[in-house]
């Protein structure tokens, strides 16, 4: 299981517009300090792990921060309405278009998704794969 991931960012501020503009809305609540901003889920009674947890942090070398070519986080969502309506409001937050939500032909029937980039340019998904709505096929 994966315990966190960390994207570097130069601008806290812009970040924070930014990743504060969907994540809430998937639960994650937002600690804020010296050293970055903390995005994690709560706990829930019985879980027997710490879900994952999300950092933007100014980089440790002091160097500008970068996106890796290739890599891509998804957050998942409760549905494909929520998939658009968080695509679109990170996008109003200051992200960049890599994909309108929609269904892709590479995957299965009911995995729904949109893409975009953070103002720093690293790549995310927001996607739904619940088999209860409607599928690519009908």
């Amino acid at each position: 299981m994966i315990a966190y991931v960390t994207v570097g960012a130069d601008d806290i501020v812009r970040a924070k517009r930014f990743y504060s503009a969907f994540l809430p809305a998937l639960g994650y609540q937002l600690k804020e300090g010296p050293e970055g901003l903390s995005y994690a889920l709560p706990e829930q009674p019985g879980q027997p792990a710490t879900p994952p947890e999300f950092y933007v942090k100014p980089t440790f070398d002091g160097r500008p921060a970068s996106a890796g070519n290739g890599a891509m986080i998804a957050f998942e969502a409760r549905s494909q309405k929520q998939v658009r309506d968080l695509h679109s409001a990170a996008l109003a937050a200051g992200g960049l278009d890599e994909g309108q939500p929609g269904f892709r032909e590479m995957y299965g029937p009911h995995f729904y998704v949109g893409y975009l980039r953070d103002p720093q340019g690293n790549k995310f998904a927001l996607f739904s794969s619940d088999p209860n709505e409607p599928g690519r096929d009908g």
